[in-house]
């Protein structure tokens, strides 16, 4: 069921950018152990010279072909490096209920109630709170006093706490996707990162990997 070594990985990442996020890599399985696969570096499809940098916490979605022809999925995320004689990236090894023959492009999304600070295109402000957070966007709770609406541009603030207690503030724009009407009459908002850097986006992405580990650790 799982790749082996020297198996051709084919991996996409989780990113704000849509083109980004579309483009595919490969790598390689240097090694394995328990709980993690150790890969190469992956390497750009479309530009064969171009290796993609990745960061810790950051979720890839990845298919392998079997010695059948046949495609395997799963959804990991980055938990270390190693420093061998080429550097390599240490991967979450899924469980083997978590390895479909079908795509699911679902990446790492935990939930979580976080403050979040709203600057609308009509210079009104507002707070809210998190339902769900990930590498790509959010959901939000919409009270009637917020006006927002779909394809709407937002500048966000996102006030992030690690276990440490440390406390971060995310600044990102991003845009209503889409608006949802909840029973108890309150709006639920979804929305995507069109502008974020990659500092930024990584806290993000650091604050949903702390959260999965609390929810293993349950």
């Amino acid at each position: 069921m799982f790749p082996k070594i020297n198996e051709v990985l084919h991996i996409q990442i989780a990113s704000a950018d849509e083109k980004e996020e579309q483009k595919e890599y490969k790598s390689r399985i240097a090694d394995m152990d328990h709980n993690s696969f150790l890969i190469e570096v992956p390497m750009q499809q479309e530009n064969m010279g171009s290796l993609k940098r990745l960061f810790l916490g950051e979720e890839l979605s990845i298919f392998y072909i079997n010695e059948d022809g046949v495609r395997h999925y799963f959804n990991t995320y980055v938990t270390g490096f190693e420093e061998d004689v080429v550097r390599l990236v240490r991967i979450r090894k899924p469980l083997p209920e978590e390895v479909s023959k079908i795509q699911r492009r679902s990446f790492l999304r935990v939930h979580a109630s976080l403050e979040l600070a709203l600057l609308c295109e009509d210079h009104t402000r507002a707070v809210a709170l998190t339902e769900d957070i990930g590498g790509g966007g959010l959901s939000i709770y919409i009270d009637p006093e917020i006006k927002v609406q779909e394809e709407q541009k937002l500048k966000c603030w996102l006030l992030v706490p690690y276990r440490n207690g440390a406390i971060d503030h995310v600044q990102f724009e991003a845009e209503v996707v889409r608006v949802n009407k909840l029973e108890s009459g309150r709006e639920l908002g979804m929305l995507k990162f069109t502008q974020i850097t990659d500092s930024e986006r990584q806290k993000v992405i650091k604050f949903c990997f702390e959260r999965q580990l609390d929810y293993r650790m349950k």
